[in-house]
This record gives C-alpha cells, sequence and structure tokens, in this order.
C-alpha cells in the first residue's frame, strides 16, 4: 500500500471521479449539463487487516473489504463520498494513534472508522491501558475534528479459532477488556458503536475467509452493512445498503487445509517466538486457578485493569493528538498473519486537501447499541 493510504473514490475499485496521485485534492467531477459537483466527502478507515479487507480480495490482486463497501454506500448521492483506507496488516492501538492519525488528520475526513485492538490481545506484552490510551487520543482527536466516527465491538479470537478453554479464556478476557474499552470511548465521544462481537453471523464459518482470522467476502459485505444500519439509525445520509449477493466463491475445507499447509504454519511459527510462550504461561495459570476454584479471581483482575485504564482517561484532553504518547507499534504480526512488520512503514501524510467545509458535520452522531440487523 503506497505511503498514505489508498483514495478509492466511492468506495471501489473502479468507481468515482480523479485523485492526483499519492491521495491529494479530489478535482471536482462534471456534473449533467455542464456544471461541478462539489468535491467528495472523505471517508477515512484507520486500523489492521481487518479495516485493509484481508479476506476480500478483488481480481486483479490487493483486497477490496467493509470499508469500501460501506464507502459506496455512503452520503446522498452515489460516489459523494471518497474512501482513504490507512490501515495496516498488524497494526496495534498504539500504532494506529502514532502513525495512522496523523494522516488521517491532515485528510479532514467527513467519516472516520477506528477498528483496532484485536492484535493487541494477541501480544505477548498485552497492556489495556496502553490500548485505552491509544484509542481515546484516536478518537477525541477526530471528534475534535468533526468526523463522525465509527467503532465496533470485535469477537472473541480464541472463540473463531476454536481454541482449547485453557487457551481460549486468556485471549476472551482481553478481548473483553478491548471491547470495554471502545465501547466507553465511543460513549464519551458520542461516536457510532457497532456491537458486532455477539452477533450470529459470527459464529457461521461461510462468514470467515480460509485463515478464520479475517472475515470472507459475505463476512465483510455484512459487517459494512451493520455500518450501515448504525449510520442510518443515527440519523446520518446513507443510500442503499451494501448487496450481500457475492462476487467471489465461499471459502472451502480445501482452501482451509491449503492455507494451514503454507501460511498457516508459518503463522504458527511466527506466534512461537511472540505470544505462544506468555499464553502458554496464561494457560497454567488459568488451569491452576480452575483447579483451585479460584478461576473468577482473573475476571476481578481482568475488569479492575479495565476500570483503572477507563479512569486514568478522565484526567487526559482525549481531543489533542501532539499530547498523547501512545507507544509505538511492537513486535510481529498477530491478528493478520506473518506479514506485518514488513507493511507497517510510517506513512507522511499529504497536505490538507481542499474542500467544502459543510461537508464535515460537527459531533452529531450517536452511539447505537443494537444496531439493526446485519443479515439481509
Amino acid at each position: 500500500m503506497p505511503d498514505g493510504g489508498a483514495a478509492v473514490p466511492g468506495g471501489g475499485p473502479a468507481g468515482g471521479g480523479p485523485v492526483t496521485p499519492g491521495g491529494g485534492a479530489v478535482l471536482p467531477q462534471q456534473a449533467p449539463g455542464g456544471g461541478r459537483f462539489p468535491a467528495p466527502a472523505r471517508f477515512v478507515a484507520l486500523g489492521d487487516s481487518l479495516t485493509e479487507g484481508l479476506g476480500d480480495p478483488v481480481p486483479g490482486g490487493g483486497w477490496r473489504g467493509w470499508a469500501a463497501l460501506l464507502a459506496g454506500a455512503l452520503g446522498e448521492r452515489p460516489g459523494g463520498v471518497e474512501l482513504v483506507n490507512l490501515a495496516r496488516s498488524g497494526a496495534l492501538a498504539a500504532e494506529l494513534a502514532e502513525r495512522q492519525l496523523p494522516v488521517a488528520r491532515e485528510l479532514g475526513p467527513r467519516f472516520a472508522s477506528l477498528v483496532v485492538g484485536a492484535n493487541d490481545t494477541l501480544r505477548a506484552a498485552f497492556a489495556i491501558e496502553r490500548v485505552a490510551a491509544a484509542l481515546d487520543r484516536a478518537h477525541g482527536a477526530l471528534s475534535a475534528d468533526g468526523a463522525v466516527v465509527l467503532t465496533a465491538c470485535l469477537p472473541d479470537p480464541g472463540r473463531i479459532l476454536g481454541l482449547p478453554a485453557p487457551l481460549a479464556r486468556p485471549l476472551a478476557r482481553r478481548m473483553r477488556a478491548v471491547n470495554t474499552v471502545v465501547h466507553a470511548v465511543s460513549a464519551r465521544y458520542q461516536g457510532v458503536h457497532l456491537h458486532l462481537a455477539e452477533h450470529p453471523w459470527v459464529a457461521e464459518r461461510a462468514c470467515w475467509s480460509v485463515d478464520r482470522l479475517h472475515p470472507s467476502e459475505r463476512g465483510h459485505r455484512l459487517l459494512a452493512r451493520g455500518f450501515h444500519a448504525a449510520l442510518a439509525a443515527a440519523g446520518l445520509p446513507v443510500g442503499p445498503p451494501p448487496a450481500l449477493t457475492l462476487d467471489g466463491p465461499p471459502p472451502t475445507r480445501a482452501g482451509s487445509a491449503r492455507w494451514m499447509a503454507t501460511r498457516g504454519t508459518r503463522w504458527v511459527a511466527d506466534r512461537c517466538t511472540d505470544l505462544l510462550p506468555g499464553l502458554l504461561g496464561l494457560a497454567l495459570q488459568e488451569c491452576r486457578h480452575g483447579a483451585a476454584g479460584a478461576g473468577r479471581l482473573l475476571d476481578a483482575a481482568s475488569d479492575q485493569a479495565t476500570r483503572t485504564a477507563l479512569a486514568a482517561l478522565d484526567g487526559s484532553a482525549g481531543v489533542d493528538g501532539a499530547n498523547h504518547g501512545a507507544d509505538g507499534a511492537e513486535g510481529a504480526d498477530g491478528l493478520d498473519g506473518s506479514e506485518g512488520p514488513d507493511r507497517a512503514d510510517e506513512a507522511d501524510g499529504p497536505g490538507r486537501p481542499g474542500g467544502s467545509d459543510d461537508a464535515r458535520p460537527g459531533k452529531t452522531a450517536a452511539t447505537v447499541k443494537g444496531a439493526a440487523t446485519m443479515t439481509g
């Protein structure tokens, strides 16, 4: 992905008006009768490989994903919202705040998405206070800039991967902590929040790609429809929801086996040098507490750490990106396979492009609980 992200007018690889190289200013489109349409509003997507689109390939190579599908359904006319996707495979919450956020703010988006945190749960050095500080910094800054910010609670990776209980429970505990933080930060800044973690489609095998770590095309379409429904419920302008008709074949058992025999083994090997030693220690701790009937103590300790992390945010400004110190990205890829570190180069953002100020409303969105159904 080029520095500064990929600009996708209208949310699709072949849609919308022209964009100058490097994601610069958008040229006005020719309107019927010889007039000019105003420059499209921007949807800037921040996050990791889930937002980058892994699992939803496009012909000729590359990824599309839920953000591109949603961008095509935003705004008051087709092609009225341009997508700039800054998401990077392997990104942690701190990397989003350090590297992606400054670029996003330069672009002056009307809509922005912050979907991140699963990679953090797959790190040996997981710290919920670091995740909370990074998300608060990013959400606060984008909200203060006038963007409508989208967030989502994520499903438990241990459940998706079908890990044994002693391994799955520590990951579930971490994911619950991240989701609690995401929900609280979204409510704090009146963002549009999607409760994805417990949605029924998360348990459908057809909604996941062969790696079982990223949504399939169907999963990305359902995720886009969920955000579309949440935005509509918040009273924001949207067009028809993204279609559920698939462009490609669904994942197969044979494809899953091929992935495990090739890329899957490499992913497991990478984890053996980062997460696995720590996770085995957590599993042993889980078994000891379980044998002593004290498993709830681990839950209580995690909940207390989450409360402490959220309480620490009350003393921060939240909206000044320059005054929040977030740690940089660490380690190799987690949720996103084995290619993250090679693709996490810092992007130098372009100057603020031109555009109409009336395309950027203030904080008008509200947290949406139980957004409309994601099945079509």
